[in-house]
């Protein structure tokens, strides 16, 4: 009978030795929390606190982690009511984060986040995050624009130019510059113009030639190009001369002792010095040949046959082409 009586009672032992054990454990973990009385005031506290961000832009990373205690050290599990749509919830950490895009844009309300530790509950206030729309940047003006064809060749003597064709945002004064102008060159730096003449000693390639305009705040530039001056070409041209012989000697008297008549030529008037003879004593007309281009200036003398030259007539010129 008495083993059947155990038996029968069996759970009621499992369940003191069970409550002894408790027991036990409070009287360890909590005997400073005794009152004198042989009682323990079982104090099991769970906190929860931070401040959440209340707004976030589209586009833009949003994060919060509450900070949560537990007074007797227990594992602490979170959870959330109201978890905004684009957002997710970490429940070993409490973490709320999330990118909302531009279709999130709006409040979202109401948002409660707790922590537990199986026994207590404790819980943050409400709050909401508002998402923003982002703002579209203004784009930048758009840089100056700068065109045109130069001329690579030029021979020397003639005059060269090249004017660029630019344009810039409304309001913006325009700038120019250059790199490796030419020696021979001048450059306008309100116009971008680039003109001058080169000589015939400045013949040679002008290379990596630049021209660029700007607004100052952004600039633009024509693809490097170069320049060749060549030397003019060689040319020559004929001149043909009337001459009419002198009849009368300086005193007036009759010129008897004509022998013939000299043509004298040259670049300049002041030095005519090549000559071509001629043995004849009535008028006539003299084609001079092989001569450059440019002004050559033409005069003439009568010698008689003792050798007396007479004075140089009037000059005059004639320009070859």
């Amino acid at each position: 009978m008495n083993q059947t009586q155990i038996c029968r009672h069996r759970w009621l032992r499992l369940s003191l030795i069970a409550l002894v054990t408790g027991a036990t454990w409070c009287s360890v973990s909590l005997a400073h929390e005794y009152d004198g009385s042989g009682w323990s005031r079982w104090r099991d506290r769970v906190s929860i606190s931070g401040a959440p961000a209340p707004a976030v832009t589209a586009g833009q990373a949003y994060s919060f982690t509450p900070s949560a205690t537990d007074s007797s050290g227990r594992t602490l599990v979170f959870a959330i009511s109201n978890l905004p749509s684009w957002a997710t919830f970490n429940t070993s950490s409490g973490q709320l984060s999330g990118t909302p895009a531009a279709g999130n844009v709006g409040t979202y309300s109401n948002i409660v986040i707790a922590v537990s530790d199986g026994l207590k509950t404790a819980t943050m206030p409400a709050f909401s995050i508002q998402v923003a729309a982002s703002k579209a940047s203004t784009p930048p003006p758009p840089a100056p624009t700068i065109a045109g064809t130069p001329a690579t060749t030029d021979v020397a003597g003639k005059p060269y130019s090249f004017q660029p064709a630019a344009s810039g945002p409304a309001g913006m004064t325009l700038s120019f510059s250059v790199q490796n102008k030419p020696s021979w060159a001048n450059f306008s730096i309100a116009t971008g113009l680039l003109s001058g003449t080169p000589t015939s000693a400045q013949s040679g390639s002008y290379g990596n030639i630049v021209i660029s305009v700007s607004d100052g705040q952004a600039s633009s530039a024509l693809a490097p190009f170069g320049i060749t001056v060549t030397a003019p070409a060689s040319t020559t041209g004929t001149a043909t001369v009337s001459l009419t012989p002198p009849t009368q000697n300086s005193d007036g008297s009759p010129l008897t002792n004509l022998a013939g008549m000299r043509v004298h030529y040259g670049t300049s008037p002041s030095s005519l010095s090549q000559q071509v003879q001629l043995a004849s004593t009535t008028p006539t007309a003299y084609t001079l040949s092989n001569l450059a281009s440019g002004t050559w200036y033409f005069g003439a003398t009568a010698y008689t046959t003792t050798g007396v030259e007479s004075a140089m007539s009037a000059v005059t010129s004639l320009t070859v082409q």
